[in-house]
C-alpha cells in the first residue's frame, strides 16, 4: 500500500470527495496496520460555505486547512468525538473532505459508521492534526482490487445551522447499498 500523491488532493473538493470512495484509509498503530475502505464522505468548500469551519476565517483550529493539500484536519465535536478531514484544493483555499464512514478491512473493531466512530476505531485523535497524509504511518491508498460501484449524492448531515442554501446542497457522497454508510 502506497499513499496517494499530493496531486490527488490538489483538485476540486467535490471531485476529491467522490474519488475517495473505495480508497483505503490506513493508520499504523503500535506497528499494527488498521485499514478501512472509505464508503462515505462530505465536501466542505471553504470560506463561502457556511457549514465549513473555515467560513469563520483563519483561526488556530482551522490553520491547517489554509495550508497545502494532503494534510489531516482533525477536530473534536461534542467534547468527545474526533473527526478527520483531508485538506484539498490549492494552498490558501481552505477546503476539505470529511470522512463519514468506513467499511472495516483489517484490524478494526467497533463501529465505523459515523465520523467520530470511525476515528475511534482507527485510533485517530487530535495528535494527528496537520499530519501529512503522504506519510508511512497514516495515509490513504488505492485498494488492492478496484471495484465498480454507484455513488449517491445527498445533503450533508447536521449542517442546518448553515442556512437552507448550504444545508440542502448535495455534498455528501456514499457508495450505494453499502451497509456501513452512516445515514441512508
Amino acid at each position: 500500500m502506497q499513499p496517494l500523491p499530493r496531486s490527488f488532493y490538489d483538485r476540486d473538493t467535490e471531485l476529491v470527495a467522490r474519488e475517495l470512495l473505495g480508497k483505503q484509509l490506513v493508520h499504523r498503530v503500535d506497528g499494527e496496520l488498521r485499514v478501512g475502505r472509505i464508503v462515505e464522505t462530505e465536501a466542505y468548500l471553504g470560506v463561502l460555505d457556511l457549514a465549513a469551519h473555515s467560513s469563520r476565517g483563519r483561526t488556530p483550529r482551522t490553520e491547517v486547512m489554509f495550508g497545502p493539500p494532503g494534510h489531516a484536519y482533525v477536530y473534536l465535536i461534542y467534547g468527545m468525538y474526533n473527526c478527520l478531514n483531508a485538506v484539498t484544493g490549492p494552498e490558501g483555499q481552505p477546503t476539505a473532505v470529511l470522512f463519514r464512514a468506513l467499511e472495516p478491512v483489517l484490524n478494526l473493531e467497533g463501529k465505523t459508521s459515523g465520523p467520530g466512530l470511525l476515528c475511534r476505531a482507527m485510533e485517530i485523535d487530535r495528535s494527528l492534526y496537520g499530519h501529512d497524509l503522504l506519510s508511512e504511518d497514516f495515509f490513504i491508498s488505492e485498494p488492492a482490487e478496484s471495484e465498480e460501484f454507484e455513488i449517491v449524492a445527498r445533503p450533508r448531515v447536521g449542517v442546518d445551522y448553515a442556512g437552507a442554501d448550504w444545508a440542502s446542497r448535495l455534498l455528501r457522497f456514499y457508495i450505494k447499498g453499502n451497509s456501513h454508510v452512516s445515514k441512508k
